[in-house]
C-alpha cells in the first residue's frame, strides 16, 4: 500500500466542495472539483475560492530556498499590471516592447563585455532553461557544421559539465540526442575544474558548460582556467571546444560585485551565456536571457522567419507566445537602478549571505560549505558525530513550523552521502529578517538538541527539494 503524501491525498478529497453562502447566489451549494460546471459563478465567488485555496502556500518572502524574484517594488507591479496582455512575439503589433526587448540585449552584451555588442545576437527567453537549451542547441549546430565541413561523422555528439549542474542541461541532453559527460564533484575537486574538463572533452564534444553559481553551494566554477586549459589543449590537438557559460543567477551578480573576475566574453573561448531575469536580474518569474559573443556564433540556420500578424519577424525560440511584460520589467530595472543601484542590491544580499554563515558557523552543530562570497548563497552541513537525534531534515522541518522554507539536500553523485542546507539571499530579505530567521534558527536547534531520542526518520521522503 502507497505511503501517505500530501499531494497524492488531494487527489482523495471530496468531489464537490461547498460554497461560502456570504458568496454564493441563490441555490449555488456545491461546486465539483475535478470538472468544469454546467453554470458559472460570480467573479467574488471564483475569487473567493481561489484566494482561501493559495492561503495553505507558504510565504514566498520566508521562502529562502528560491532563486526567483519574490518582491518588486510598487511603480514595477503598476507597470506589470499595464502591460501584462501583451505577447512578446507579436513584435508587428507591439514595437516598442520589441524595441525594449532589443535594448536589453544590448545593454547584456555590452555588460559581459561582448566585442560587437551593437550587433551580436540574443534573445529573451521564458527562463534560463529554455535559454539553456537555446545555448546548447547553437553548440550542437555549430559543431554538426564543421564536422561536416570535413568529412566527419556527426553520430555521436556530447557535452560536458559537473555532476552539480542544474537539471535543465541533462533535460538538452536527453531531449536533443547528446552524451552528457559529467565531471563528478568530490572532496578534493568540489566543483567542475580544469583538469576533469580535460580529461573529459574529445573531438565529439559540442561544448562544455561551466556554472557561475553553482545552485548547490553559490560557488563560481573556474571559467578562466577551464578557458586556458582548452586554449592549449587546442594548441597541442587542434581541437577547438566552445564554452557556454551557465550564468543563471552569477549574470547579474559578478558584473557589480566581482569585476575584475574574468568569466564572460572577455574571453574568446566564450560563445554564449545565458542568465535568469527573475533570479538576481531582480524581475518576477519567468524571464531568462541568452546571449552570444559575435553575431556569427549563432547558426543561421537556427533562426526562422514567421509572417505572422502583419508582419515578418525572426525567432530563435523554443516558445511561440509568451509574456512581454517581464521584459519591460526587466529594462525597468536597468533604467531604475543602474550600475550603482544593482551594486548596492546586491552588495546588500551578499552582505547579509555573510552576516547569516557567520551566525550559523559560530553554532557549534555546523560546518559552512559556502558562506556566501560568490552569489548570495550560504550553504552548510552538521559536524560529524555531532548527535544521533537529528538531521537536517528534521531541522528543516522544523523551521517550516515557523514559516521559514529551507531546503536540506544531498550533494551529487560521489558526494551523496553528505547532506547540506543552503539559504538563497534575494532582494527583500533584510537584515532584520535575518536577525528574526536565526531567532528561529536557534529556536528550532534547541528543540531538536532537547530530544532524548533520535527523530523517527522516513528517508524515502526526505529531500523533498529538487534542483
Amino acid at each position: 500500500m502507497p505511503q501517505w503524501h500530501p499531494h497524492r491525498e488531494q487527489k482523495n478529497l471530496p468531489d464537490e466542495f461547498p460554497v461560502n453562502p456570504l458568496f454564493s447566489r441563490q441555490g449555488e451549494v456545491t461546486i465539483p472539483r475535478l470538472r468544469i460546471s454546467d453554470q458559472g459563478m460570480l467573479p467574488e465567488t471564483a475569487y473567493q475560492i481561489i484566494h482561501d485555496e493559495i492561503a495553505l502556500d507558504g510565504n514566498a518572502r520566508l521562502n529562502l530556498a528560491t532563486f526567483v524574484t519574490t518582491w518588486m517594488e510598487p511603480d514595477a507591479k503598476r507597470l506589470y499590471g499595464e502591460s501584462f496582455d501583451k505577447n512578446m512575439i507579436d513584435k508587428d503589433e507591439y514595437p516598442q516592447t520589441a524595441a525594449i526587448e532589443e535594448r536589453c540585449v544590448r545593454i547584456l552584451a555590452d555588460l559581459w563585455n561582448s566585442p560587437n555588442p551593437d550587433t551580436t545576437m540574443g534573445v529573451s527567453t521564458t527562463g534560463s532553461s529554455e535559454a539553456c537549451m537555446l545555448g546548447g542547441l547553437a553548440l550542437k549546430r555549430r559543431w554538426q557544421k564543421l564536422r561536416k565541413s570535413k568529412g566527419l561523422s556527426t553520430d555521436r555528439p556530447n557535452i560536458v559539465f559537473s555532476s552539480s549542474v542544474q537539471v535543465v542541461w541533462e533535460k538538452f541532453a536527453n531531449y536533443w540526442d547528446v552524451e552528457p559527460r559529467y565531471v563528478n564533484i568530490n572532496a578534493d575537486h568540489p566543483y567542475l575544474d580544469a583538469e576533469g574538463v580535460i580529461n573529459a572533452v574529445d573531438e565529439n564534444t559540442i561544448g562544455v558548460v561551466p556554472i557561475l553559481g553553482v545552485t548547490y553551494t553559490g560557488v563560481y566554477e573556474p571559467i578562466a582556467a577551464i578557458a586556458k586549459a582548452l586554449d592549449e589543449l587546442q594548441e597541442k590537438t587542434g581541437l577547438d571546444i566552445p564554452i557556454h557559460v551557465d550564468a543563471a543567477s552569477g549574470g547579474f551578480i559578478a558584473p557589480f560585485l566581482q569585476p575584475d573576475l574574468i568569466w564572460d566574453f572577455r574571453l574568446p573561448r566564450v560563445k554564449s551565456i545565458n542568465v535568469s531575469g527573475h533570479k538576481y536580474g531582480l524581475v518576477y518569474p519567468g524571464l531568462g536571457w541568452v546571449i552570444w559573443r559575435e553575431k556569427e556564433d549563432l547558426p543561421e540556420d537556427l533562426i526562422f522567419r514567421v509572417s505572422y500578424l502583419g508582419g515578418n519577424m525572426p525567432t530563435f525560440a523554443l516558445n511561440f507566445s509568451r509574456p512581454g511584460a517581464q521584459v519591460l520589467l526587466q529594462y525597468y530595472n536597468f533604467l531604475r537602478l543602474g550600475k550603482d543601484g544593482y551594486y548596492a542590491v546586491q552588495k546588500t544580499s551578499q552582505e547579509n549571505a555573510l552576516f547569516l554563515s557567520k551566525e550559523i558557523g559560530e553554532m557549534e552543530a555546523f560546518e559552512i560549505i559556502a558562506d556566501g562570497s560568490d552569489i548570495p548563497v550560504l550553504a552548510w552541513k552538521l559536524k560529524e558525530g555531532y548527535t544521533p537525534n537529528w538531521t537536517l531534515y528534521d531541522l528543516s522541518r522544523q523551521l517550516r513550523t515557523y514559516g521559514w522554507q529551507v531546503p536540506a539536500y544531498p550533494l551529487p553523485a560521489d558526494m551523496e552521502e553528505i547532506t547540506i542546507m543552503r539559504i538563497v539571499v534575494r532582494n527583500g530579505f533584510s537584515r532584520d529578517l535575518a536577525h528574526l530567521f536565526m531567532v528561529n534558527f536557534k529556536q528550532a536547534v534547541e528543540f531538536l538538541n532537547s530530544l532524548d531520542r533520535p527523530v523517527l526518520q522516513d528517508t524515502k521522503y526526505d529531500n523533498g527539494f529538487h534542483h
